[in-house]
């Protein structure tokens, strides 16, 4: 969550904006958390078949890495979507 999305916190007293910008950055640590989290079980699943190694063989490396690169794509997709759908919002209140 981007702190410009909520407005002037200048007009807050400063203990109020002091604890508004630590919740903030509470969410963005835990939804970074849930997106790696994410990442990790859905391409572990997807990609890892057996446990007979220490190492992933070739084949789940590639897998992964592509799972990986898929997901992070789509999240940034996604994100710049809710940018512009939040920026066209913006204008139109104005």
């Amino acid at each position: 969550m981007d702190k410009s999305m909520l407005g002037d916190l200048g007009t807050l007293p400063p203990e109020d904006q002091a604890r508004m910008s630590t919740m903030i950055d509470q969410l963005q640590i835990r939804d970074s958390l849930r997106m790696y989290n994410t990442l990790v079980e859905r391409c572990f699943t997807d990609c890892v078949d057996t446990f007979r190694r220490k190492t992933l063989d070739k084949q789940e490396e590639t897998c992964v890495k592509r799972c990986a690169e898929k997901f992070l794509k789509h999240s940034m997709r996604v994100g710049m979507r809710f940018a512009e759908l939040n920026q066209g919002a913006a204008t139109q209140d104005e």
